[in-house]
């Protein structure tokens, strides 16, 4: 979960039925941290519920919700079914806004991965969002690239790392979008792994 960005989320789970329905009834915020390999992280970020698309008779929700507050975990209640923590807010501390140069080449990495996707729609951000790295990370899928921008608390070194990453991420994403066009004309979906 990004600040500022949307997410779709099925909600199954009994103990997060509970939870996104208070939430929902109060208005409130819900915290979003990503689970490691040695339990979660402690640097997450807040969503609100903007949207519910549909409740199930089963208790099941599809909802839209989106980024508000990064925060980082203090300490971990486990008193209901599903985990609160006790966790402290924090914001950029840059006093000045990121340079244009920085900015511009992330619209243009941004821009550069959509052509590589192939996608149709190649909207890109505001380029005077004061927070426009997590708008151009939500187009990209790396879980570790969006928690080190999670917690970088500026926004000119998040866009420096958003553009020492781009360039790299662009070639893999062009050769995975070559490989998925060519696989299917072999006769088999398959490639062969070393050859040109």
């Amino acid at each position: 979960m990004l600040p500022g960005t949307p997410m779709p989320l099925h909600i199954f789970e009994e103990r997060y039925q509970e939870m996104i329905g208070t939430c929902i009834a109060q208005n409130s915020e819900f915290g979003i941290v990503q689970a490691g390999e040695r339990g979660i992280l402690n640097i997450g970020c807040t969503a609100t519920v903007d949207k519910v698309v549909e409740r199930y008779e089963d208790g099941r929700m599809d909802i839209v919700v989106r980024g508000q507050r990064r925060f980082e975990v203090l300490g971990i209640d486990e008193q209901r079914s599903y985990l609160r923590a006790e966790v402290r807010y924090f914001n950029d501390e840059d006093a000045e806004p990121a340079p244009k140069d920085q900015r511009a080449r992330a619209l243009a990495g941004l821009a550069a991965l959509r052509v590589a996707e192939e996608s149709t729609d190649v909207v890109l951000p505001d380029p005077r969002d004061p927070q426009l790295s997590f708008r151009v990370a939500w187009f990209i899928a790396d879980l570790a690239l969006r928690q080190t921008l999670l917690t970088i608390r500026s926004e000119t070194d998040r866009l420096r790392h958003l553009n020492a990453f781009l360039p790299e991420h662009i070639a893999k994403v062009k050769r995975r979008t070559h490989v998925m066009k060519v696989a299917p004309k072999n006769g088999h979906g398959m490639i062969r792994i070393g050859e040109a």
